[in-house]
């Protein structure tokens, strides 16, 4: 018998050349058994292994009643008993058949390509690696190990081959394949390919973070500007190189030296109309103001002089200073200070007749309120802001009062309403430059808002597609859609999935200090315990959680938690 397992790229098994239908794996354990054993060395465990990985929390006559249920239904799926052996206390898949599994066959293609690497024996053996391992299952621990080995296995055969364009396809980031590609171009006098590379590159980096090219990427970038042709450098490409360099001088520490590049930039991309560039020269500014401790003042003064100077202008100015401007709202106090200079801000605005300001400073105001549990008043504030911003055209800064609008629809308990200002914000942050930052806000609302379990996992599919097409996307962005995930699938009983989602958002929190999240990480983290029937625990973590929020001025969130003692101190 042959049994043909693929892994790579998703999840699929053969047998004697008879696909398994899809539908046979409607029982998670019974898919993730075999997917387990199939990516283990001799695809062989011990039972008590597979049910401390499965069930940790379970004692050992429901684990074990768990797994025999499972191992039935992966025979039936199979359509061969002996397909699962249970040899004593071993299980073992398929130890009498043929087995053939992609991802085995991939490393021993890749062991030896590597042994004598050549473009056409590394492109062949990378061939192989169809994609990903089990990429349905990112949150499962147990698949880590062997996913980051085969991973890095396949970057390392493009690596070894010299396969350049194959390599920044899978890591549009990795600065030796661009830089070894720019070099390549230059050598070949191709300049316009060099710039092109370099733009791909600063572009995946997301330089609006503070996440520049290195010191070589740039050094190649500027000998392309200087090789003279026929067509003149245009002032896009310096200004590009102007800000590359300023985020050096940030990293090195050179903070006034960074903001006096990022002023000048600045200046020379709002003369030239590049609101991206005008955004990403007020981000290496802002980020300077924070390094220094000087944020808020900065954020206050820029806003009134780009208010009173070029009233049409002051959204792209914002939209550099967004991240940082949320996350000081939300930081402890911060909301009633920003509260303060948001007042000024609105009387500036209004004085130059700036509709952007205005739009902005009331949406400001709505936040404030928001979170000062003031529901009424931050709806009549953002829905204001958000006409106004309309009017404006300030993309960003419309889609950030329509999300807020939308959490009020969901604590009042009007999901339609919420769905259909979530439908809106998202078609206006599609055309957004800062569309990885504002996409993955809307889908932890998204996630919220969801009416069944179905739309709940597509939602939450969605928003996993978006963290790993944006690697090195805005982490506080993303924790909104990081929390709301892990406790709708907390909720819905997929625990497996919890931990680890839970992991990775409070390690993005702790880098954070002074937001909401550490709060919001206890929350679900209570709930995730609820859901496990631990209600000790999670009476801790939504006391801990309410603690949190509190200290932050945020009534609404903490009686929230103050309910959900209740519940969870009656155990229901």
């Amino acid at each position: 018998m042959r049994v043909e397992i693929q892994v790579l790229g998703g999840f699929s098994v053969s047998v004697d050349g008879v696909a398994v239908a899809p539908g046979l794996w409607r029982r998670d354990r019974a898919a993730a058994l075999v997917k387990l054993l199939a990516v283990t060395p001799q695809h062989r465990m011990h039972r008590e292994q597979v049910m401390n990985l499965f069930w940790p929390e379970a004692d050992s006559e429901v684990a074990g009643a768990a797994l025999r249920k499972a191992v039935h239904y992966a025979r039936k799926a199979l359509g061969q008993n002996d397909l699962i052996s249970t040899n004593g206390d071993s299980l073992a898949l398929a130890p009498a058949a043929d087995l053939v599994i992609d991802a085995e066959d991939f490393e021993a293609a890749a062991s030896a390509a590597l042994r004598q690497p050549t473009p056409e024996a590394c492109g062949t053996a990378a061939d192989l690696y169809r994609g990903q391992l089990l990429p349905d299952d990112l949150y499962f621990d147990w698949l880590d190990a062997p996913r980051t080995g085969l991973a890095q296995r396949h970057i390392d055969l493009l690596r070894a081959g010299r396969l350049w364009q194959r390599l920044i396809a899978v890591e549009p980031s990795d600065e030796p394949a661009q830089c070894a590609l720019m070099q390549a171009a230059l050598d070949s006098g191709n300049r316009a390919d060099a710039i092109r590379i370099f733009n791909q590159l600063r572009q995946s980096l997301h330089m609006e973070l503070g996440l520049g090219p290195s010191a070589e990427a740039v050094a190649l970038y500027e000998k392309a500007l200087a090789i003279p042709t026929v067509d003149p450098v245009s002032q896009t490409d310096r200004i590009r190189a102007s800000l590359a360099w300023g985020l050096l001088h940030l990293h090195s520490g050179d903070f006034d030296k960074a903001r006096a590049v990022a002023e000048e930039t600045r200046a020379l991309a709002m003369a030239a109309g590049l609101a991206r560039e005008v955004g990403e020269a007020s981000a290496l500014m802002g980020l300077c103001a924070m390094m220094q401790s000087r944020w808020k003042e900065v954020f206050q003064s820029e806003f009134i002089a780009w208010a009173r100077k070029t009233p049409d202008k002051v959204a792209q100015v914002f939209d550099g200073h967004l991240c940082l401007a949320e996350f000081c709202l939300c930081n402890a106090k911060g909301h009633h200070e920003i509260g303060l200079a948001a007042q000024e801000l609105l009387s500036a605005a209004e004085g130059a007749g700036s509709l952007a300001g205005r739009g902005l400073a009331l949406m400001i105001l709505g936040e404030v309120a928001l979170f000062s549990g003031q529901i009424g008043e931050a709806e009549r504030l953002l829905t204001e802001a958000e006409a106004l911003l309309a009017k404006a055209a300030a993309s960003a800064g419309r889609v950030l009062a329509l999300e807020r609008l939308a959490e009020i629809a969901l604590s009042s308990g009007r999901n339609w309403h919420a769905k259909r200002l979530i439908a809106r914000a998202e078609g206006i942050a599609a055309t957004s430059w800062l569309a990885p930052h504002l996409e993955i806000r809307l889908k932890g609302l998204s996630v919220r808002a969801a009416g069944s379990k179905e739309k709940v996992l597509e939602v939450i599919s969605e928003g996993d597609r978006l963290l790993s097409l944006h690697s090195h996307g805005c982490q506080p962005c993303s924790m909104g859609f990081r929390v709301a995930s892990a406790s709708a699938l907390a909720e819905m009983g997929e625990l497996d999935q919890v931990g680890r989602r839970l992991d990775e958002a409070e390690r993005i929190s702790a880098m954070w200090h002074g937001g909401p999240w550490v709060a919001a990480v206890w929350e679900a983290r209570g709930i995730q315990r609820r859901a496990e029937k631990n209600d000790a625990r999670a009476v801790s973590a939504f006391e801990e959680a309410a603690s949190r929020y509190a200290s932050l001025g945020r009534p609404t969130d903490e009686a929230r938690c103050r309910a959900q003692i209740a519940g969870a101190s009656r155990g229901g």
